[in-house]
């Protein structure tokens, strides 16, 4: 540490003089830069510099606080290395500062880069017989050089204990590992002095464990009564609070109602929620009860593992017997989930009762003597006879005659045995249990016992929360539960809307069986707590694949930002159109060219602000978005080519949402612009979608781009004995009636021709709205009919000459005429 003081002594003092030397540049080039500037710059560069020096020497004093860091947990290591709890709460320490000093590492480098990037752009030293460079650039240069070597010195450091702490982490796991397989395959002799000895150290721990007790009871009791007393009221307030508060808030979900036949999924969710609330609210107790007791100053060291251990064991046998009752329910055969018999529920009851009480004495009865300082050999008998009772009750059971048969009355006593391969599993298993034990594996056979107990256990319990999500999630089958019914009478759900929701609460089952059981499965297995919150935790917030690290919660806040953003969007979209171009009297089309262009833009920035906050780099996407460009050259020219065009038909608006268009055969209104298509509507009510490029590309003609005025022409045509004038006249007169005529330009009538078999004439005319015009032609053609029948002006039918042309009769000669005379 004096070697760091000094080096800051004399940087400091390099400070001083650069601050006089840059002094002394500024007043020798006054002629060039003013004064003032010149010092500014100067004391502006000095103060980054001393700057970036702490900055430095703060990272240089964390690395060291980390190298003695580890340097003690190395010494904690093998002062203790058979505390296994201890070793995993310093693995995650370890891995903990591995984090750190990576992320350290990623930090200087990235700066290294930057310094390297303005190096290159300093360019290199001027060599001999070149001109001399400007001193700030040669200056800037040996600052740079500086602290490039500073960094590439504490990255080394960084990245060497980087190094040592992955080792150690390495080394923890090894040690556990070896830990765990020492204390499962240890083998003992069994031997009668192993169980006189047993026998002599379990009346010693008898007397032990009163006088332990008894002490810390009337240490208590004289002077921390109070402190007892009030733990023990607020553990009574908190049984209350957690027993009969989750039974009032979730009764609904445990309780047995109704004396007719229950449903399926009524029996299995009532099982699988009556046994998870009630055994959490008993957990919940009895940690309070635990957190009171010790807040409040009166457990001793030793007291206290043992009553942690007591409710660990009250918790054990509740949750087996809460789940076994709710399975077999001997007192209520209509609410069971198996096909027994009432005197099979009655013994398998009893049966996995006894083997949970049984494996709870052994853990804590091994409390008992470890925080006592009993001898080793007790606690290998306690183990070596739980194990015993527990394969016995296992061989037990493969004997009995539970099951009935499908189609067999529910009512009979007399049952069938099991299924062969289920009596051998249990022989087998129990079996193996005995054996353990007689061949001296009695560790072995004490871990196998937990399993088949707490284990198995959960794995029913497991089992029944996805039976329970099947049975809701299929089609048709959450409308008939009590929730699906709720749902359809207040809020109106549909069919589809209740499978839907079955659908999502069948997912909700199986996540909540999966969070809830497996860490309870991890912890059987011998994981610590602080394995399982470090699994967590990295889930959650670091998931490497390969070079790539994903953060679910990272991603989580991404897709909240991202809705938000969509949320606002659709806000500002609503505010805008309802209150700024309402009151601004803009047509429709111009309305929603707004409306979509904020649309796009808002949704833009909600994407690139929550893939930001879910920490995905963006120049990631550069490989993609190659690729996307050699796809768009093949495949996807006419999606983005739709694209393309609806903004340009948002942006230059040829015609608009409203407008009366004509393209090709298609003749309609025009609903909506989207990014690919167009919605136009013909007069028949039908929709066609064409794609934007197409009106892009082609002439489309919009009868209400300007405005909504439009001529119409009614032709007449009269018979050549009417008078052309009053013809005239009178449709002029006809028009003039009708007020959504315009006046200006005025109705005129048209003389076209002389046709064939009439005068022709066309009457034209302007409307202000196009909307109006087939209504009043048709309106006005019933006039004219009407007013030309009273004036006598008729309307002639197509007429036709029609000349024949006969030929004549041949000459009759004078000889003929002679002859036939």
């Amino acid at each position: 540490m004096g070697r760091f003081h000094l080096d800051q002594n004399s940087r400091s003092r390099w400070h001083q003089r650069a601050v006089i030397l840059a002094l002394l540049l500024a007043v020798l080039h006054s002629s060039l830069l003013p004064a003032a500037p010149a010092f500014a710059q100067a004391l502006q560069q000095v103060e980054a510099q001393e700057t970036v020096d702490s900055i430095n020497a703060e990272m240089r004093d964390k690395v060291d606080a980390i190298r003695t860091q580890l340097e003690a947990f190395r010494n904690r290591i093998d002062s203790d290395p058979r505390d296994d709890a201890r070793l995993a709460e310093l693995r995650v320490e370890v891995d903990n500062i591995v984090s750190q000093m990576r992320a350290a590492s990623d930090a200087m480098r990235a700066r290294v880069e930057q310094i390297q990037a303005r190096l290159q752009q300093i360019g290199e030293a001027p060599k001999e017989g070149q001109p001399e460079e400007a001193p700030a650039v040669v200056q800037e240069r040996q600052k740079l050089i500086a602290e490039q070597s500073q960094l590439n010195l504490i990255s080394d450091d960084a990245a060497a204990l980087a190094n040592n702490a992955t080792q150690l982490a390495t080394y923890i796991t090894n040690l556990r590992r070896s830990l765990f397989t020492q204390t499962l395959f240890r083998h003992t002799e069994l031997t009668g002095s192993l169980f006189t000895d047993a026998g002599n150290a379990f009346v010693t721990e008898v007397k032990n464990f009163g006088s332990t007790f008894g002490s810390w009871f009337t240490f208590v009791w004289k002077f921390k009564k109070w402190q007892l007393l009030g733990a023990i009221a607020l553990s009574i307030a908190a049984g209350l609070l957690f027993l009969s508060g989750g039974y009032r808030l979730f009764g609904r979900f445990i309780r047995r109602n109704g004396s007719g036949d229950p449903t399926y999924i009524k029996r299995l969710s009532v099982t699988f929620w009556s046994t998870v609330i009630q055994t959490a609210s008993i957990a919940a107790f009895l940690l309070a009860s635990y957190l009171f007791l010790d807040g409040f100053n009166v457990l001793r060291s030793d007291v206290a593992s043992i009553v942690a251990t007591f409710f660990g064991f009250i918790w054990l046998v509740s949750f087996v017997w809460k789940l076994s009752n709710g399975i077999l329910s001997p007192n209520e055969p209509h609410w069971r989930l198996v096909r027994i018999t009432d005197r099979g529920a009655r013994f398998l009851i009893v049966a996995v009762l006894m083997m949970a009480i049984v494996n709870g004495l052994d853990y804590f009865l091994a409390a008992i003597s470890e925080a006592l300082g009993s001898p080793l050999v007790l606690t290998i008998v306690k183990s070596l006879i739980a194990s015993l009772v527990v394969g016995a009750i296992l061989i037990a059971i493969s004997f009995i005659k539970p099951r009935i048969r499908e189609g067999e009355s529910d009512v009979t006593d007399v049952g069938n045995p099991w299924p062969r391969f289920f009596a051998i599993l249990l022989r087998v298993v129990g079996g193996l249990l005995i054996l353990s034990v007689l061949t001296g594996y009695v560790g072995l056979a004490r871990f196998a016992s937990t399993q088949v107990v707490l284990t198995g256990a959960v794995f029913v319990l497991i089992y029944l929360g996805f039976l329970s999500g099947k049975a809701v999630s299929k089609q048709g089958a959450f409308r008939n539960t009590g929730a699906g019914r709720r749902l359809a009478e207040r809020y109106r759900f549909g069919e589809v809307a209740l499978d839907q929701a079955g659908l999502a609460a069948g997912l909700s089952f199986y996540a909540f069986a999966l969070i809830l059981g497996v860490p309870l499965i991890l912890l059987t297995w011998g994981f610590q707590f602080a394995d399982i919150e470090a699994w967590i935790y990295r889930f959650f917030t670091e998931i490497r694949i390969g070079n790539v690290s994903i953060s679910l919660v990272g991603i989580f806040g991404g897709i909240v930002l991202f809705g938000i953003g969509f949320v606002i969007t659709r806000w500002v979209q609503k505010w805008v159109d309802g209150n700024v171009l309402a009151r601004s009297q803009v047509d429709v089309g111009v309305r929603n060219s707004v409306k979509t262009g904020i649309g796009y833009l808002g949704i833009c920035l909600a994407i690139i602000i929550g893939v930001s906050a879910a920490g995905i780099n963006l120049s990631s996407f550069a490989l993609v978005a190659s690729a996307l460009s050699v796809g768009i050259g093949f495949g996807l020219q006419n999606i983005v080519s739709n694209f393309v065009s609806g903004l340009i038909l948002l942006v230059e608006r040829p015609f608009k949402v409203g407008d009366y268009v004509v393209t090709g055969t298609t003749e309609g209104t025009v609903k909506r612009i989207s990014v690919r298509a167009t919605e136009i509507e013909t007069s028949r009510m039908q929709s066609i979608i064409m794609p934007n490029s197409e009106l892009i590309n082609s002439p489309v003609g919009n009868w209400t781009h300007r405005n909504r005025m439009q001529r119409s022409e009614i032709p007449v045509s009269v018979s050549y004995d009417s008078a052309p004038q009053k013809v005239m006249d009178v449709l002029l007169e006809l028009v003039a009636e009708i007020p959504e005529v315009m006046r200006n330009p005025e109705p005129h009538v048209e003389f076209l021709r002389f046709g064939a078999s009439s005068l022709d004439f066309e009457l034209r005319f302007h409307l202000a709205d196009m909307g109006a015009g087939m209504r009043i032609r048709n309106d006005l053609r019933i006039a004219i009919l009407k007013r030309f029948r009273q004036e006598g002006i008729e309307m002639p039918f197509p007429q036709q000459e029609i000349v024949i042309h006969r030929p004549k009769p041949a000459p009759v000669e004078d000889d003929d005429v002679r002859g036939g005379a």
